[in-house]
């Protein structure tokens, strides 16, 4: 009797199991299953679903107008919007009033941005708005200008829009074609008048020296030597221009303190700093340029990078809180310096990208010690990776040298030709 007992309640508990999983159906919780014979149960795509939390996609959420700038000349004035990431632009032609609007579509803008939008620091005839939508646009009155272009650029990503001062009798308006960054060869940029002081004073900053010889090659080249190569070359280009002093750190091969080298800058009233390095990457199929203005490191690249050129630890490289004073002076240092790295490397790669397999690497930033405590606007340009073969050949060659050097030199020009004031 007793074993048919224990056969009948092992049958039933047979059956249980069986049909258990039918019964209750799929969302059977995980701690029931039980372990599987390769190990713990895996979780099922319903599971997943069942169990992620739901939101909005990150494409459906709106970009953000972080920034704008706005940059002058004689015959031009530039509205650049920078975004948090690309969005769509729509442009129209309106009338009563005829003006022109360049739309972003569900974009808003940041607050310090919307500040600047109602404070009355766009000058006319930028009309900058957003709307409840949310879409920001550009509206410029017909009577405003006399010619426009609008165009999108990337990493970052910004909106630029260019306008030409209205003439008593000129055309009407119209949508000029942005000029294409990949042009072999432009001629350089002629000199821009002097600044109010009567001069400007250039301060270059070749990388390394000395018993620091800065990053190696293959084939022993050492960084050190480029940039000295390239920064007098630089030099050369530059004195030539009248209403420009050119210093350097360094014109021969010796080592120079990073502190001595912000010294050196700031106590020459430097207006503005061009500190030249040369690029490594532990793999040998890196390439390319990138630009540095001083900021906090938006990837463990460019921490690495700023790690090795400051010659610090990684672990202590990264943005302290002394680092994190939103000063006025320091605010407009990095806006500066942001469009002397963007006009300098679009410079690079408009010059070299006709005769070199070049790969831009945009504009990014770190906090390098030379960038941070220079006070005036600064940038650290990395010209190529000598860790990659074919860029140290370049290296090594006069000619890549001297295209390195005119290149920096016309981005140079184009930002005072685009600066009426300096400081």
């Amino acid at each position: 009797m007793g074993s048919r007992v224990r056969r009948l309640r092992f049958h039933t508990l047979f059956l249980l199991l069986l049909i258990g999983p039918l019964w209750i159906g799929a969302d059977v919780p995980a701690a029931w299953a039980g372990p599987s014979a390769d190990g713990p149960r895996k979780a099922r795509p319903t599971d997943k679903k069942r169990s992620r939390v739901k939101g909005t996609p990150a494409s459906l959420l709106p970009a953000t107008v972080t920034n704008f700038r706005v940059l002058t000349s004689e015959d031009k004035t530039r509205l650049v919007l920078d975004l948090d990431r690309e969005t769509k632009v729509v442009e129209r032609r309106a009338t009563n009033p005829g003006r022109i609007v360049i739309a972003l579509p569900n974009t808003a803008l940041s607050a310090s941005a919307r500040v600047k939008s109602e404070d009355g620091t766009v000058p006319a005839p930028f009309i900058v708005t957003q709307s409840a939508a949310p879409s920001v646009a550009v509206t410029l009155p017909a009577t405003g200008f006399r010619t426009y272009k609008q165009f999108t650029l990337s990493n970052p990503p910004r909106l630029v829009v260019d306008i030409t001062p209205p003439a008593d009798q000129g055309p009407a308006p119209t949508s000029e074609v942005p000029p294409a960054l990949s042009v072999p060869s432009p001629p350089l940029i002629q000199p821009a008048a002097p600044p109010n002081k009567g001069y400007t004073t250039i301060v270059i900053d070749p990388g390394h020296g000395g018993k620091d010889p800065g990053a190696h090659g293959l084939r022993g080249t050492e960084e050190k030597d480029i940039t000295l190569k390239v920064g007098l070359k630089l030099r050369d280009l530059l004195s030539r221009q009248p209403g420009v002093r050119v210093l350097m750190t360094r014109d021969h091969d010796v080592f120079v303190e990073l502190e001595d080298r912000a010294k050196f800058a700031n106590g020459h009233g430097a207006d503005l700093f061009v500190s030249i390095h040369v690029n490594s990457h532990p793999s040998r199929q890196v390439k390319g340029i990138e630009m540095y203005h001083f900021g906090e490191a938006k990837d463990q690249r460019a921490l690495e990078v700023a790690a090795r050129e400051n010659g610090t630890p990684l672990s202590s490289t990264g943005v302290g809180w002394e680092y994190l004073v939103a000063d006025l002076l320091t605010t407009k240092k990095i806006e500066a310096s942001l469009e002397l790295a963007w006009t300098a490397k679009e410079a690079m790669v408009a010059r070299m990208n006709g005769h070199y397999a070049l790969i831009d690497h945009g504009v990014k930033t770190a906090p390098f010690y030379v960038l941070r405590f220079t006070s005036m606007p600064s940038i650290l340009a990395e010209i190529a990776y000598i860790s990659n073969p074919a860029e140290e050949d370049l290296l090594r060659k006069p000619a890549f040298i001297r295209d390195v050097a005119e290149s920096l030199y016309q981005g140079v020009l184009a930002y005072l030709a685009n600066k009426s004031t300096i400081r």
